[in-house]
């Protein structure tokens, strides 16, 4: 035994030592002191060829804008990628380079025209001047990552370089370069010199704030109105949304609002400090307008489900639309918190990624959560349950009011509520009280040790028609017999079930029902027994001779239950109000 656990132990020593031996294989085994340490190579990412010279750089920014001006607008981001937009906020970025690539354009065409042949592909200063003007330069420099781009410098003067070209005509390129200029430029230079100082901003930029807040307040307004006055019309048309509150739309007089800010901003030219702080708050205010929007059309899109649904006899859509109408409100939370980390420029990939890597621990901080989960879908399937059911959990009893992604509430008959995880639901016993075809009563009626045969044939007889005439009870099965003989009664046992669809129903009939069987008996004579002692005394002789009268010895079976049915109809026509109750029975 111990030979073979050492050959074991041989083995698993190898596999070990083998990925070091091949490791060590790759490297020499010794270096002498005299021996430099290899010298670490770092590769640099392959520099596109776009971008890989001053000359290939204008001439990618040239063909760029001239695809552009012939309708191919996605070529702008090609023309941006010429730009150094390191010093400009991400949130901006995308929208400044768009704006800038035309500022540049314009400089360029006022500038002179380009020879392409004439740029060198390798200054030695690390840098390709195309133009110097009092308000700066337009420069290509190379990059730390060897791409060569327009300079940092260069794009913080074009504003100001354009500014002093503007009254300059175009030396070649487009034939109107004014129409190519973004709007908030061309609004600039029709400006009279007054307005265009100021505090922070320029006076005909707060002139244009105060209008576009103005003009989206407005709209605002009336798209709301609008929205409500057609979401009363719509109630009146159609039930299913007769209970939907009038302002539900209003998230979209919001979004109407959120838009037209931010269109206003994008052509007032304002300066990227003040436009970050206010792209930020109108990205974030259309983003919450969208999320609440889309929330209000799914809570319009239940109204109508569970308008259908209550129209069904099933009571599996009861169930399910609560649950269509949880799973999409869940579904538009995630797909707004994408959309508004998207606009403010969050790396969603990054983030996901991070949420996979403590995925792990995170199932095992949630599997509670994740249980009720499954449970919640195991509900969903096995139906053990509608809502409105009476059902018994454990000690827990009561009606089912609601079933969510986590938890199911029940409403006791104390009217208290009860929450109960889903995950419990799927291996604790559910005795579905609501399923109930029949409704049972079992039941033992005692009668005194001094009523006869006869009497007790009768009385049974009479209750079995009285079962058989109520329309809610059982007809093929039921059970009326003289059962036991108890210490101070005779026992007859009734056992009858109701087709009737609530509690409420059920207790009615069996009010009658046993208000039928407590006539039948007075009818008949029958006393109910007492669980006391009796001390019995000599009886009236005139009420012992008419007893005497009303049941005789010779009395036959089927003539008691002749008595018997035949009180039992008078009685239950009295309890449907068509008859009078007539004296004593005087069996022969």
């Amino acid at each position: 035994m111990k030979k073979t656990s050492m050959i074991w132990l041989l083995v698993v020593s190898l596999l070990i030592c083998i990925p070091i031996v091949n490791a060590g294989e790759t490297a020499p085994a010794e270096m002498s002191s005299s021996e430099t340490p290899p010298v670490e190579i770092k590769v640099l990412p392959k520099v596109d060829e776009s971008l890989s010279n001053p000359r290939q750089t204008m001439n990618t920014f040239l063909s760029a804008m001239q695809a552009v001006s012939e309708g191919k607008k996605q070529q702008i981001s090609t023309a941006v990628s010429t730009l150094a937009l390191d010093n400009i906020n991400e949130l901006i970025r995308k929208d400044k380079g768009k704006e800038l690539v035309q500022i540049l354009s314009s400089v360029i065409e006022r500038s002179k025209k380009v020879v392409l042949s004439s740029i060198d592909t390798n200054p030695k200063v690390g840098r390709y001047v195309f133009g110097t003007y009092s308000q700066g330069k337009v420069e290509i420099v190379k990059q730390i990552d060897g791409r060569w781009l327009f300079s940092k410098e260069t794009i913080s003067d074009l504003p100001s370089i354009l500014e002093g070209l503007l009254i300059d005509p175009a030396k070649h390129g487009a034939k109107d370069p004014q129409k190519s200029l973004p709007f908030h430029i061309r609004l600039r230079a029709k400006m009279p010199e007054v307005l265009k100082g100021g505090f922070l901003l320029e006076y005909w930029q707060w002139i244009g704030l105060f209008i576009i807040i103005f003009i989206a307040s407005l709209a605002d307004k009336i798209v709301s109105w609008s929205l409500a006055r057609n979401v009363k019309n719509w109630k009146q048309k159609f039930h299913a949304l007769k209970e939907m509150d009038d302002t539900v739309l209003r998230p979209l007089g919001l979004m109407a609002m959120a838009l037209i800010w931010w269109l206003g901003l994008k052509n007032l030219g304002l300066p990227s400090s003040a436009l970050v702080i206010l792209s930020i708050a109108v990205k974030l205010l259309v983003s919450l307008s969208f999320v609440w929007s889309a929330f209000r059309l799914v809570d319009i899109l239940d109204l109508v489900l569970m308008n259908k649904a209550r129209l069904t006899s099933n009571k599996f859509d009861d169930l399910f639309v609560p649950m269509i109408r949880k799973t999409l409100k869940v579904f538009v939370a995630v797909i707004g918190f994408i959309f508004i980390a998207n606009n403010l420029n969050v790396n969603v990939s990054s983030l996901l990624a991070g949420l996979g890597i403590g995925g792990l621990a995170f199932a095992f901080a949630s599997k509670d959560l994740i249980g009720n989960l499954l449970g919640s879908v195991t509900v969903l399937l096995d139906r053990p349950f509608s809502i409105g059911d009476w059902i018994v959990v454990g000690d827990v009893e009561g009606t089912v009011e609601d079933v969510g992604f986590r938890s199911t509430r029940i409403r006791t008959f104390y009217n208290s509520l009860i929450t109960l995880p889903n995950g419990l639901l799927t291996n604790t016993k559910i005795d579905n009280m609501g399923e109930r075809r029949y409704r049972r009563m079992k039941t033992m009626l005692n009668l005194t040790y001094d009523t006869s045969p006869e009497k007790i044939d009768a009385f049974c007889e009479g209750v079995r028609a009285l079962i058989r005439l109520h329309p809610y009870m059982r007809k093929d099965y039921y059970e009326v017999y003289f059962n036991a003989y108890n210490s101070a009664s005779l026992d007859i046992l009734i056992y009858v079930f109701w087709a009737t669809p609530d509690w409420n129903m059920e207790l009615r009939e069996r009010h009658r029902f046993l208000l039928d069987i407590l006539r039948l008996s007075k009818q008949l004579g029958v006393e109910f027994a007492y669980p006391t002692q009796t001390l019995y005394l000599k009886q009236n002789p005139d009420e012992v001779e008419a007893v005497a009268e009303l049941f005789k010895p010779s009395m036959t079976e089927a003539e008691s239950f002749a008595v018997g049915q035949k009180e039992a109809e008078a009685i239950f026509d009295v309890t449907l109000g068509k008859g009078v109750i007539p004296g004593p029975v005087k069996f022969p």
